[in-house]
């Protein structure tokens, strides 16, 4: 991978300017090639990593991962269902694994009922969708290569009998 692409997925607050001394190449270079990235699609977007555990207001969503069994659409394979389910605005990510399952899922909800529901009523009873299993986040420790602190040190009290 690129370079400039490396530094931006570390941090995208790096400035042209600041990658352009990184890099040893020019600015100009540096803001051509970020302009290409973008318009070509290789740069999606700019996003900040929150911890949402250290966040004050106690309007936390439930996050679950769901693995989804499917049967493929003949022609169209297992994109056309992978389509239709990464619409619903609950699914926040969708892979397509190797294994048991056929797709991955995260899913956020304000609670576990919300998440319950949107298994219920709108997943399992799709057609070609032949079973899920759902396991829910309890805790993050790291994401995208990033630690993420606690907010307090939870420590267990001891035990002795």
């Amino acid at each position: 991978m690129d370079e400039i692409l490396e530094i931006l997925e570390h941090d995208a607050r790096t400035t042209p300017q600041e990658i352009a001394k990184m890099t040893g190449k020019s600015l100009k270079l540096v803001e051509a090639a970020i302009k290409k990235y973008e318009k070509q699609g290789i740069i999606l977007k700019y996003k900040a990593l929150i911890n949402k555990e250290l966040l004050a207001d106690n309007h936390k969503s439930v996050r679950a991962l769901i693995e989804v069994s499917v049967t493929p659409v003949k022609n169209l394979g297992f994109d056309y269902i992978a389509e239709r389910i990464y619409q619903f605005p609950e699914v926040k990510s969708c892979y397509l694994l190797s294994g048991t399952y056929d797709l991955l899922l995260v899913v956020e909800g304000r609670d576990i009922q919300a998440v319950a529901n949107f298994v219920a009523e709108k997943l399992s009873s799709m057609e070609h969708v032949k079973g899920t299993v759902t396991h829910f986040l309890l805790k993050k420790y790291k994401e995208d290569g990033d630690i993420l602190k606690s907010k307090a040190d939870n420590r267990r009290i001891a035990i002795s009998y």
